[in-house]
């Protein structure tokens, strides 16, 4: 089984989080074509920089062709515009009508991100002259921006999930509803392209499971719109429930809401670094040096090894082989239409099932019918059942536990005529049994450039039996 694993022993955010993924390997062409295909008039810029002697990946996004103002002058320049806009307009609005991102500083990521006020509930009626209510982005929008993006259909679920993750923890805070949630012009966009392009990312590296160490969350206060709060806020403290957190070293935020939204929908479990074959690790940086505190977020990935004393439930590695626990969930359908059997399906796979089929069955009365059967991650099963019952007919869905043995499995990529496409590649004991192009990337390039699919899986295979023969 192939792992990544977080060490958030300086706090993480949506840029740190970046940084760690392109000095793991992840290209910085496909985090930049990401971008591109959002269409939202936004840039990374990526550079390498030293932390505490370190040397890492720093990724800072510029939106509008603007980076984020420092702290004491962007506070100064709403302080002035406040002040005019009340003379001028005979009422005053607040601070958070006005805001963007840049609320305040994040010590963990850029040294100028100011990232609690990229989120706002707006409850009532907009104010006259209110820039959020005409540039303001909701739930609702970011998710037709993000299903619009010409990226695979699991990183849209996944960044979907994530920003409902940040919507949800900010309507509870504020007693509010999540639709009335919404991401300021400047701050949707930075947390657009932080998001999805952490779940394009993530989906490049190809793991089969994400851990996350316990979380430094920092100390101290922070400036939002909501005045003077100790951190870490309270989206994060929200979006880290029943994680383990402590302070340790500076007194500043080290954990953003995107950080912690990030961190709570990729992630699998909290755990101590895990018996691994480490193949590359990578580290992304924040802005800030700290004296004796080198401000960076590290990402380990390897294949899992064995471990003696391994709980059943527990991923154990031998001869290449990976035996784990499974969660397999069943469901007759006889009344369903095969246009929502499909959605359904489909549905369940980008919320997270390892997989999803159905087999034509005849069921009572002679009636034909489906038998719908989904496997998960044991930690997904309830949340997946939940969604069973909504999308399909059933009114009940048989639960068991499985064990299954799945072959050690990497990544390459190879270049066609057409565009980059990458090869998924199975072992047993270091020789490879198995290998086939990455359906997803073939289909987009198919659609792109009016080829047929047949044509440019062909080539892939060809490429990369050429240079691995």
């Amino acid at each position: 089984m192939r792992i990544a694993y977080l060490d958030c022993f300086s706090g993480i955010s949506g840029d740190m989080f970046l940084g760690a993924l392109v000095d793991a390997g992840v290209p910085a062409k496909l985090l930049g074509d990401t971008v591109a295909a959002l269409d939202l008039r936004a840039r990374l810029e990526i550079s390498r920089v030293v932390r505490g002697g370190i040397a890492a990946t720093k990724v800072d996004v510029y939106a509008h062709g603007e980076k984020d103002l420092p702290r004491e002058v962007f506070w100064e320049q709403q302080a002035k515009h406040s002040h005019a806009h009340s003379h001028d307009h005979g009422h005053d609005h607040s601070y958070e009508d006005h805001s963007h991102e840049h609320s305040h500083e994040h010590s963990g990521s850029r040294g100028t991100h100011h990232e609690h006020d990229t989120l706002t509930t707006h409850t009532g009626a907009p104010a006259p002259h209110s820039h959020e209510h005409q540039h303001g982005r909701g739930l609702s929008e970011i998710r037709k921006i993000i299903q619009k993006a010409a990226i695979s259909a699991t990183a849209k679920a996944t960044a979907i999930r994530i920003f409902e993750a940040l919507a949800a923890a900010e309507a509870e805070i504020h007693n509010s509803s999540v639709e009335q949630v919404h991401f300021h012009e400047v701050g949707a966009v930075d947390a657009l392209v932080d998001i999805v392009c952490a779940s394009v990312g993530a989906e490049a590296l190809a793991v089969d499971q994400w851990i996350c160490s316990p979380v430094n969350v920092g100390g101290g206060t922070v400036k939002c719109a909501h005045g003077t709060l100790p951190v870490p806020a309270p989206a994060t403290v929200k979006l880290l429930q029943g994680a383990p957190v402590y302070s340790s070293g500076p007194q500043v935020e080290l954990v953003t809401p995107t950080g912690a939204a990030i961190v709570k929908t990729l992630t699998t479990r909290f755990a101590p670094f895990p018996a691994m074959n480490i193949e590359k690790a990578g580290y992304g940086a924040g802005s800030r040096e700290f004296p004796q505190h080198p401000n960076l977020l590290r990402l380990t990935i390897g294949e899992a090894v064995a471990q003696t004393g391994a709980r059943p439930s527990e991923a154990t590695v031998s001869n290449g082989v990976t035996t784990d626990e499974i969660a397999v969930l069943e469901a007759n359908l006889d009344d369903l239409s095969p246009q929502v059997l499909a959605y359904a399906m489909e549905r369940l796979l980008t919320d997270g099932a390892l997989d999803v089929f159905s087999v034509p069955v005849q069921m009572k009365k002679n009636r034909p019918g489906a038998l719908l059967t989904v496997l998960a991650k044991p930690e997904d099963a309830d949340r997946l059942t939940k969604l069973m019952f909504k999308e399909t007919s059933t009114l009940g869905v048989r639960r068991r536990n499985e064990q299954r043995q799945i072959l050690s499995r990497r990544w390459e990529t190879v270049d066609t005529s057409w565009g980059p496409v990458r090869i998924k590649i199975a072992n047993m004991n270091g020789t490879i049994s198995n290998y086939a192009p990455e359906f997803e990337d073939c289909r987009a390039l198919a659609e792109a450039h009016h080829v047929p699919l047949k044509k440019i899986m062909e080539e892939a295979l060809r490429k990369y039996s050429a240079t691995n023969s």
